[in-house]
């Protein structure tokens, strides 16, 4: 019976792909770009364990076990790089989540729509500069000698401050630049979930007398709570994934601001960059992947004995 039902289903599975050939096609762009730059270099990790060097290869080079890790643990500086990439992330996470939502209702709120649309292309547009243009202006605002902002301390009888010597102020810092770059382009979910609420909702609770505000408390904000709860288990996969572009552009090399500034794709960089060493950083690499698949997992499993709704899988 069963060698009967196997050409069956071999037969029903072709015709779910013959008639899915228009989506299958649609997808394949994202398919090859996933096999390629994330499946295909999967045999690179052998490289965290191995004393690599070019002559003898990936899988030629000396197998060394854990060494690798042992070092980045017995040094210290792995704790360094965790627990700032990690705080970093969750600022952002948290931070960004709730500026995003409160963005998205008051558009929401702005009856005009040709102010809206303005509003709406104001706030994104800091999504488009790139980071290099970032770090420019960021050193021509906080610069010891010639930025903006001691010039204006200067004139109003102040000293001047050294930012780019003071590691305790970057945090603030990096927290705002990348508030300011990515709040308005990342309201446009919570804006879209907002528009899919029903309308019959807000008018029952303008019925019943409801405020603006009490129907932004008890309708629109309930019916985000999924959105939220997505995203966020979405953004905890990259908790362990810093945004290079930014640290790099706005601190650079500068190992004043190491202690507060430095995260995992930093410290990688350089690490191959300055030193040639492809081992450490890919132990590091892997690392900071293991732990943030441990960390979906974890929060997905919490989220599913909550409530099985919100939960990814």
């Amino acid at each position: 019976m069963a060698h009967e039902d196997s050409p069956r289903r071999r037969k029903s599975l072709l015709r779910k792909v013959v008639d899915s050939r228009i989506l299958l096609l649609m997808c394949a762009p994202a398919i090859v770009f996933f096999v390629v730059f994330n499946y295909a270099p999967l045999p690179g990790i052998w490289i965290a364990f191995t004393n690599f060097n070019y002559r003898d290869g990936i899988f030629g080079s000396p197998f060394v076990g854990f060494k690798n890790f042992e070092f980045l643990f017995k040094s210290g500086q792995l704790w360094m790089l965790t627990r700032n990439t990690i705080l970093y992330n969750l600022a952002f996470i948290i931070l960004g989540n709730i500026l995003q939502i409160a963005i998205a209702i008051m558009l929401n709120e702005i009856r005009l729509k040709f102010f809206r649309k303005i509003s709406q292309g104001v706030m994104f547009l800091p999504f488009f500069i790139s980071a290099v243009l970032v770090g420019v202006i960021a050193f021509n605002l906080l610069n010891y000698d010639t930025g903006a902002l001691n010039a204006l301390i200067k004139q109003t009888g102040g000293d001047p401050i050294k930012i780019y010597s003071t590691a305790g102020l970057w945090p603030i810092i990096i927290i705002m630049v990348h508030l300011w770059q990515s709040t308005g382009y990342g309201s446009i979910v919570y804006f879209a979930a907002i528009m899919g609420i029903d309308k019959g909702l807000y008018e029952a609770a303008a019925i019943d007398g409801a405020s603006a505000w009490q129907r932004i408390r008890h309708v629109t904000l309930p019916s985000l709570k999924p959105t939220f709860i997505i995203l966020v288990l979405f953004s905890l996969g990259g908790i362990m994934h810093g945004n290079f572009g930014l640290f790099w552009n706005l601190v650079g090399n500068n190992a004043a601001l190491f202690q507060t500034t430095d995260i995992i794709e930093t410290s990688v960089y350089r690490m191959v960059l300055s030193q040639n060493n492809f081992t450490t950083s890919t132990a590091v690499g892997l690392y900071q992947s293991l732990f943030g698949f441990a960390l979906v997992m974890i929060a997905n499993g919490i989220v599913r004995r909550i409530n099985k709704d919100y939960a990814l899988f």
